[in-house]
C-alpha cells in the first residue's frame, strides 16, 4: 500500500467487507451523537458491510458501549465491540500464565477483561504482581498511579490500554490515559507497551474474531486511527468529526496518512475519486486544484467540492514531502469542508 489517497468508483461500503470503526469523534462525542453517524452506518450495513466498533476507551464494558450505540440509533451488541481494555488483557496473555497476578490502574472494565484472561487482579504492589494495566479511568488518582509505579520499580511488566494523551468529550479534550501513563513513565523511567492504536493489534483481532477479510479502519484521529491503519496494512478513512482536521491531513507524515477523506459516516455510501497529477505540477481533483511551489501550497478551488480541495492539496502536499521539499506548515490553513 502507497502513502497516498485510493480511489474508488464505488462506495466504500461495497469495496470492503468490514468496517473498524472509532467511537469517541466518530459516532458520538461524550454522550452526544455525531451527526449523520448512525444514518450512515445503519445504510452502510444495508449495503452489506459488517461494522465492529474499535476504541481506545478502556474504562467502559462492550456491553456498555454497545447501549449507547444502540440508545443513538445504531443498533449494536457486546459482539460488535472490541476495547483497548480486551486487547490490554490479551497482550498480558502473550507473556503471562493463567493465573498471574496483575495489578490494574483503572476503570472496572478493565479489571473484568484482565480476569477475563484468567489472571488475577491486585490492588497493591506489595501483592507482588507480575504486571501492571493501565487504562484510563475517571476516579484515577494519586494512590493508584504511586502504587503503579512501587510495582514497576520492583520489576512488574508495564501494560498500557492505549497511550492517547488526550480525550475528546463534550466540553472539549481532556486528559487521557496517555497522560496518565506519563506521570508512571517519569517516575519509574521505564517505557510501557501499550495494547491500544497506534499499534495495530486490536484491529487484527477484532478482524480475526469477526472472520473480515478486506477490512476498512474508519477514525477521526490520524496519530492513533490512521496510524494503527497504516501499521497493520489496512486502508483506513479520515471522517472529519473529531480531532485531527484536514490541515493535519495537508501535513500529515507517510505513517499517518488516510487512504480516503470525508467529512462524515455518510462517506461510507460514497465513491471516492483520487487526485491526478498533471504535466504542469498542479494536482487536479474533479476540478479542484494544488500545487507546492517553493514551500508554499497554492490553491485552486473553483472547481469540485470543499473535500475535492483537500484532496488535491494532501497529493500535492505529500508528493513534496516525499521528494524532500516539505511545504510550510506556518502557510497551511485549515480548510473548512462543512
Amino acid at each position: 500500500m502507497t502513502a497516498g489517497l485510493l480511489a474508488s468508483d464505488r462506495p466504500l461500503a461495497e469495496v470492503y467487507d468490514m468496517a473498524l470503526v472509532d467511537l469517541d469523534g466518530v459516532t458520538y462525542t461524550g454522550h452526544e451523537p455525531i451527526p449523520y453517524a448512525a444514518e450512515g452506518l445503519v445504510a452502510a450495513r444495508a449495503m452489506g458491510l459488517r461494522t465492529v466498533f474499535v476504541t481506545n476507551n478502556a474504562s467502559r464494558s462492550p456491553s456498555a458501549v454497545a447501549e449507547q450505540l444502540s440508545s443513538l440509533d445504531i443498533p449494536a451488541t457486546a459482539d460488535d465491540v472490541m476495547t483497548s481494555a480486551q486487547s490490554a488483557a490479551r497482550l498480558l496473555a502473550t507473556r503471562l500464565a493463567r493465573g498471574a497476578k496483575v495489578l490494574v490502574v483503572g476503570a472496572d472494565a478493565l479489571r473484568e477483561a484482565v480476569r477475563a484472561e484468567g489472571f488475577v487482579v491486585v490492588g497493591s504492589a506489595d501483592d507482588e504482581p507480575a504486571a501492571v494495566a493501565q487504562g484510563y479511568g475517571p476516579e484515577i488518582g494519586w494512590p493508584q498511579l504511586a502504587e503503579a509505579a512501587y510495582a514497576i520499580e520492583r520489576g512488574a511488566w508495564h501494560v498500557a490500554s492505549n497511550l492517547d494523551r488526550s480525550l475528546p468529550t463534550a466540553r472539549g479534550l481532556a486528559p487521557g490515559n496517555g497522560s496518565l501513563v506519563l506521570a508512571v513513565q517519569s517516575a519509574t523511567g521505564v517505557t510501557p507497551d501499550s495494547a491500544g492504536k497506534p499499534e495495530p493489534t486490536m484491529y487484527r483481532l477484532a478482524v480475526d474474531r469477526a472472520g473480515g477479510g478486506n477490512a476498512l479502519v474508519v477514525g477521526d484521529r490520524l496519530d492513533t486511527d490512521l496510524a494503527g491503519a497504516r501499521a497493520g496494512g489496512f486502508a483506513g478513512l479520515h471522517v472529519l468529526t473529531g480531532v485531527s482536521t484536514t490541515r493535519d491531513d495537508i501535513l500529515a507524515a507517510a505513517t499517518y496518512r488516510p487512504s480516503y477523506l470525508g467529512t462524515d459516516l455518510r462517506s461510507l455510501l460514497e465513491p471516492h475519486p483520487r487526485p491526478e497529477r498533471s504535466a504542469e505540477g498542479w494536482w487536479t481533483c474533479r476540478g479542484a486544484a494544488a500545487r507546492v511551489t517553493e514551500g508554499a501550497l497554492d490553491l485552486d478551488g473553483q472547481g469540485g467540492t470543499p473535500l475535492d480541495l483537500v484532496r488535491a492539496a494532501c497529493a500535492a502536499a505529500w508528493e513534496a514531502a516525499d521528494d524532500g521539499r516539505p511545504v510550510d506548515a506556518s502557510r497551511v490553513a485549515e480548510l473548512p469542508v462543512a
